[in-house]
């Protein structure tokens, strides 16, 4: 008798929600990376090597920057300088790749002509300005 096929089991991404093999063709692939060597190295065994590279170059730039007299001091100011540059600016993203754009904040009038002599006025966007009273 044959065996049944068991379900195949996937590994999503927490970050973009796709599957972990399709990640680098997400929106944001640079965010996924952290995510990617800590829960699937098996997928991306290259970012795991990057990964390793990196920190090595870290270390080896903290050895080198920090001196007998001021080694107290320069670790003080390595996490303030670490804090102050990891902030990126947060965009919206949508599913699929797609960056929400804000909507333009501007006043529209147009004028469409219904007959020779009758046309209608449109004016959008005045609820931006709040509690504006028309008279």
């Amino acid at each position: 008798m044959a065996e049944k096929p068991q379900p195949v089991r996937v590994l999503y991404c927490a970050l973009c929600s796709l599957p972990a093999e399709y990640c680098e063709f997400g929106p944001d692939f640079e965010k996924c990376k952290p995510w990617l060597i800590k829960n699937a190295p098996e997928v991306y065994p290259n970012l795991l090597q990057e990964a390793h590279e990196k920190e090595a170059e870290r270390v080896s730039e903290r050895l080198q920057s920090v001196g007998i007299s001021a080694g107290a001091a320069d670790e003080a100011t390595l996490p303030s300088q670490s804090a102050s540059s990891s902030k990126p600016e947060e965009v919206k993203r949508l599913p699929g790749g797609k960056i929400k754009k804000k909507e333009k904040q501007e006043v529209v009038i147009e004028k469409v002509v219904r007959n020779r002599r009758k046309c209608i006025t449109s004016v959008k966007g005045l609820e931006l300005f709040g509690e504006l009273q028309l008279f």
